[in-house]
């Protein structure tokens, strides 16, 4: 009967109770002779234990559901949904409580599936072969897989310890590495003698709120020897179509010098003896990049004064300067620099822009030296702004007497700018044209 009664009913009939039983009392308090006064008394004595009593029993089961709400409130709090309420009480309690069951069981739901996400998530980062290591407040190891427990812990757990006196065993380079904030590549002579190549990446944020830093440890040996092996095919490749495009026509001239001398046709012979010259001249220039790229010497970093530096590098390309130098004086390797200017002149000119929009700009920024050069010419797609850098990559056809097409001016430009410690960048100009910046640290 009680869960019939909808708390609205039983507030209307508490209040019928609370008008009807009074009057009843007095009226029958009058009828037994008594005055107004004790009859007001005794309707009073009567109706306040009567609502009193009424209250408890119809706000019971209110009181029940706010106790056992706040109990699964509480088990919520303390991540667990494994509380049910039993559907009692007014048909509006019966429902809140049903509506309760369901989120509980939402909740159970969910914290199962995260549960098995966190179990899958646990079973990569502890399989993975790259060694991760989670580090937090206080650079405490919170997290460390296995291939990190392999590589810095002989295999015991890292989780608690300092991250710094983990890695002070370490060799000196493994230990560099990663006790510091930039991402690098690096050779490292293990225990049993044997030398890999790791890449080193780590990245701070925020967990909770608390400062945490995430290193990534990578093994790249295997992968830098696929990538050599296909950079030497592909140089083999450049160099075979080179050869055979200047010893072909070289033995063809030859065979015909021959021919003409036997004849005595003696008068041919200088164009044929000149134009033998001109492609031995372009195979030994050709030669010459890529024994220079191979063997570029380290910087000699020195003070530059631009005037001087500018009015040289004239002599050499065409090339308009933007704005004016910055007012200190450079500081870098001036041969190797001018190349790797020359170099981005000279491509500017050869993509087809107007030789007046071929832009030399210097700026300071910061600690950096920045030189860019821009042209207007039809810029580069994604596919080859991402291998332009790379050595021998090359979309231009190679001509004779120059370095077209050998895909060594970008790359020469870029192994200059990161023996300087610095970085090279390409992008398309807004408006159609390219730009090409070295940035280089200045002391």
């Amino acid at each position: 009967m009680n869960a019939l009664l909808s708390l609205r009913t039983r507030a209307m009939l508490a209040l019928a109770t609370a008008a009807v039983v009074p009057p009843l009392v007095i009226l029958g308090v009058r009828r037994a002779g008594l005055s107004e006064g004790p009859a007001l008394l005794a309707a009073i004595a009567v109706m306040l234990p009567l609502l009193a009593w009424l209250s408890a029993r119809w706000l019971a089961p209110l009181l029940r559901l706010t106790r056992a709400l706040e109990g699964t409130v509480l088990s919520y709090r303390d991540s667990d949904f494994s509380l049910n309420l039993t559907p009692d009480g007014p048909r509006e309690l019966a429902a809140l409580t049903r509506l309760h069951a369901e989120l509980g069981l939402a909740l159970r739901e969910q914290r199962q599936h995260l549960a098995q996400r966190e179990l899958l998530l646990d079973t990569v980062v502890q399989n993975t072969p790259v060694a991760l290591v989670l580090t937090g407040p206080g650079g405490r190891i919170a997290i460390a897989n296995l291939a990190a427990r392999q590589l810095l812990g002989d295999g015991r757990s890292l989780v608690g310890l300092d991250f710094g006196a983990v890695i002070a065993p370490l060799p000196e380079a493994l230990r560099e590495a990663l006790a510091g904030d930039a991402d690098r590549l690096f050779a490292v002579t293990l225990a049993d003698g044997s030398e890999e190549t790791f890449h080193h990446s780590t990245r701070a944020f925020r967990l909770q709120g608390q400062p945490h830093r995430l290193r990534l440890l990578r093994r790249m040996t295997r992968e830098l020897s696929r990538a050599e092996v296909a950079t030497w095919k592909r140089v083999i490749r450049v160099l075979s179509h080179e050869l055979n495009n200047s010893l072909a026509p070289i033995s063809s001239l030859a065979h015909s010098g021959a021919e003409l001398a036997r004849r005595g046709h003696t008068e041919r012979l200088p164009e044929v003896l000149g134009s033998i010259g001109e492609r031995a001249a372009h195979l030994h220039a050709f030669l010459s990049g890529y024994a220079r790229f191979a063997k570029l010497p380290a910087p000699r970093r020195e003070a530059v004064d631009w005037p001087g530096f500018l009015a040289r590098l004239a002599t050499l390309g065409e090339f308009r300067v933007d704005g004016s130098p910055p007012q200190a004086p450079g500081w870098f390797d001036p041969a190797q620099i001018e190349q790797a200017l020359l170099n981005l002149i000279k491509n500017a000119h050869e993509s087809g822009s107007d030789p007046d929009e071929v832009v030399l700009r210097l700026a300071s920024q910061g600690a950096e030296l920045r030189l860019e050069v821009l042209d207007r010419g039809p810029g580069m797609s994604e596919a080859v702004l991402a291998q332009a850098l790379l050595p021998f990559y090359s979309t231009k056809r190679s001509e004779p007497g120059s370095q077209g097409g050998t895909g060594l001016g970008l790359a020469l430009a870029r192994e200059i700018a990161e023996a300087h410690d610095g970085r090279i960048a390409l992008a398309n100009r807004d408006g159609g044209g390219l730009r090409v910046a070295i940035s280089l640290p200045q002391k």
